[in-house]
Formats: C-alpha cells, structure tokens, sequence
C-alpha cells in the first residue's frame, strides 16, 4: 500500500512539473492573437440558412423580431409583458449581439443600463463590467442561476419589493477571477448554425466519438455524452450540453434569463406574493401562451415566444470563415497535428431534419448538410482549473462540452466564464491538473512561434 501511495505521489509531482514546464514555455511564446476578425455582415441583419421554404423564412423573420424586443414588467396591451420578479436581462439580443443578432456577449456590456431601467434600483454586480462579457451568476453550493437583478423599484412593477443576491466579496470584474469562491459563472454560448448542431443524430456524434480510440487514448482524450433524463437522446447545447433540443434552450433561457414563465418552465423564480401576478394582464395567467404542436397552416404570431426563439435559432445560419491565406491553410494542418481535432471534430453531418412551419417532409435547409462546427458535441474532463464544481446530468464538476470552434474568430470573450478575450491564453487554460487536454496544450506550446501563430491565425479566420 506504502508503494502505491508513492508512485501516486510521484505521478502528481511529474504533473505539476509538467504544468510548470508548460507555464514556463508558454511565457516564452512570442505568437499573438490577431483579435476579433471584421467582416461586411458586422452588425448587419443576422443571416438565414441558404434554401429555406418561405414558410421557414417567414418563421425566422417572426422570431428574429421577438427575439430583439425588449420585454416589460407589464405593458398597457400586454405585449411584451412578463419580465421578473427576478432576471438577468430583458431582451434576447442583448446577450447575443457579436457580430450581429444571434451571435455572443458584445464588446459594449447592455447590463449596466438593464439594471436600472424603468427606475429600477438595482446595483450592478462586481463582475459585469462596461468593457467585460455578460455573465450568468451561479452558487456552486445549488448549482442553479442567482438573477442578477430584480423589478423593485420599475415604474411598471409597483407593489413588487424584493432584494437582489449578495455577490460579495468582489474580485477582479474584468476577468471575474478572485472575490466569492461560491459564485461561479456562464457567458452566452453563440447560437449560429444552431439548426445544424440540433440535426445531427445521435448516431453520428456516438460513431465519431468511437473513432480514433487509439490516438485518443495515446493523447489521454475520452469524452462521453450528456443525455437527457426522458428519453435518453443526446443533448447537445449549453456549456455543459444540458439541453437536448431547441425548444428546450429557449424555454429555459426565457425563464432563467427573464423570469418569464412557459409550458416546459412554468414556475416563476420568486415566490414572493406581492410579485407573483406583478406581469399579469388583466385576466392573464401565470403561464403565458404556449402551443406544443402546431400545424404547417398555423400563422406564426399565434405561437408562444418559446417556439418562436427556437424557430429563429433553427434556421439561423452557420458562420461563415474567412477566405483561407497561406499562413491559415498550414494554422489548419497544425490544429490536427498537435491533437486539437480529436476534440473539436472539424465536420459532422446532419440527418433528414425537420424545420419550421411544414412537419410533414424534411427541411432541405437542414437535411443531409455538412457541419463544420469542430465540435464533438461531447464532454470531457477540463482539470481543477477550469473545474466550476457544477453537476448538470452527466456532466460533472470539471466537465465541459467541446465549445464549437466555428465563429470563433469573431468572438471577444473565450471560455465558459468569458475570463479571457485572449486565444493563445484561452488555450493556455486548457492545462491544468486533470485536464484531457494537456498534451494538446503542451505540443502547441512546444511548437515555433511562427506555426502557433499559424494555428492560432486559422482559428481567428473562422
């Protein structure tokens, strides 16, 4: 037993001399990350997938327009009503607006003004700053999503009188390191191709998951599926691959984000009397219209903003990559050498998919089309330092899914908790005791700074 304790302990310290070896020559790297790559459609329209019906189409325009209103406590006609008691923000767009609607947290943080409009009172986390990303409060000790802000004090929300969660003590704001070890947080996943990702079958992420096992294993890589606790289906999105479709992301999101009530979330996040009918219109209900199922005649404003935000997502195309250069081309012939594609899988196809509006027949929009998302959609273990202490179904403390790479070139805040706008230090963070990705992470960093400034040159141009 005395043996095996110290092979044990000298295992970790060849780890931790490792890590050290890696922290050393990463400080030596002289590769730099280009920053956020322009491109025309910058802050344009969001676009939608080619070779849509009209029927999708105009189910995309529908839920591109309530996916950028701004939702109210309580409107004089209704419309838009249902924000709070407790909420993040109160508009969809806000938290996905880099490069345009659909995308990730802006460069200019939308918070700060959420949290006093309308008169409200609110005061403004440590953690969201003007210039750093959108976050999502959790307490490690529940697991669950602490609303930043509250309706107290909104002109349109008399009578409410809640206060907001401590998030004390305060850390460094920017990279929302340090303060309260207990409040751990999420920044917005993009929602570009998102129709894509949810068309792939189960089939096809479990047969690349069996692929190169051995090259997998030489690289210590596993990785596993999160699953739904109904049917067993594969989920495949949030940062921990918590829900299984579309419908169930919006669902969600329109609760935890802006406490408003739906079919698949009926239950508001605060209990407080006073509050509970505070979004009501006159003869409402607590749970807003919701339509499970719909046929392909029914007109798309009869539908809940649930089914609306999914149908949006649905068809919301994919990113699209900048134009190859010699240094990106050889950046791409790099991301495999040194191990980054056992995770982030460059493509993987989708099968016969359903869209919006006709059920009856595939949508050609989503059906058989290539993803190239460089993702495995799947989950692995990222080591203590990346390790938020959160268990979402399969998905355990230190475990995340492969964040799909497409896009990330436009992208300004990196990782789950956005603690970096820098790539060669995102990447940086993928090394720490327990990660799958060590090795990967090692062999970039042994590389000459003119190939790591290659890869990271064809990161920046998707």
């Amino acid at each position: 037993m005395r043996r095996y304790y110290t092979a044990i302990h000298v295992i970790c310290a060849a780890l931790l001399f490792a890590l050290s070896a890696l922290r050393a020559t990463a400080a030596r790297a002289q590769a730099s990350d280009p920053g956020v790559r322009q491109a025309a459609t910058d802050n344009g329209p969001p676009p939608a997938l080619a070779g849509l019906s009209a029927d999708e189409l105009n189910f995309f325009q529908d839920g591109l327009a309530r996916f950028s209103s701004v939702k109210v406590v309580l409107s004089p006609t209704g419309d838009d009503s249902g924000l709070g008691p407790r909420f993040n923000s109160n508009q969809c767009s806000s938290c996905h607006l880099q490069p345009f609607v659909g995308g990730s947290s802006p460069a200019i943080n939308p918070l700060p003004a959420v949290a006093s409009a309308a008169g409200a009172t609110n005061t403004v986390p440590w953690f969201i700053v003007p210039n750093g990303p959108i976050r999502e409060a959790r307490f490690v000790s529940d697991g669950g999503v602490h609303d930043l802000f509250v309706i107290t004090g909104r002109s349109d929300a008399a009578g409410c009188n809640i206060a907001q969660p401590l998030f004390i003590p305060a850390g460094n704001g920017l990279t929302g390191q340090g303060g309260n070890r207990n409040i751990v947080y999420r920044i917005p996943t993009p929602l570009l191709g998102a129709g894509l990702i949810e068309a792939i079958p189960d089939s096809a992420i479990l047969a690349n998951a069996r692929a190169n096992t051995f090259i997998k294993g030489l690289f210590g890589v596993s990785g596993h599926p999160n699953r739904s606790g109904n049917d067993g289906t594969i989920a495949r999105f949030g940062w921990k691959a918590q829900n299984k479709s579309l419908l169930l992301f919006s669902g969600e999101a329109y609760n935890v984000e802006m406490g408003i009530s739906n079919l698949l979330f009926p239950q508001e996040r605060d209990e407080t009397p006073a509050c509970q009918g505070a979004n009501l219109t006159p003869g409402g209900n607590l749970t807003p219209n919701d339509t499970a199922t719909f046929a392909s005649t029914t007109a798309a404003d009869v539908l809940s903003d649930m089914e609306a935000f999914a149908d949006f997502m649905r068809v919301l195309a994919a990113p699209v990559p900048a134009q190859p250069t010699t240094s990106s081309q050889h950046g791409r012939a790099l991301f495999t050498t040194v191990g980054c594609a056992l995770c982030h899988t460059p493509v993987l196809s989708t099968g016969a998919a359903i869209g919006n509006g006709d059920e009856s027949a595939p949508s050609a929009a989503l059906s058989n089309q290539q993803a190239r998302l460089f993702s495995d959609l799947l989950l692995h273990h990222m080591g203590a330092g990346l390790a938020d202490g959160i268990t979402q179904g399969a998905a355990g403390p230190d475990e995340f899914r492969t964040a799909p790479l497409w896009g990330v070139g436009q992208r300004i805040f990196f990782l789950h908790d956005g603690r970096t706008s820098n790539l060669i230090q995102a990447i940086r963070f993928h090394a720490s005791l327990g990660s799958e990705a060590n090795l990967v992470v090692w062999n970039f960093f042994l590389l000459s700074p003119q190939d790591q400034q290659d890869l990271v040159n064809f990161l920046r141009s998707l």
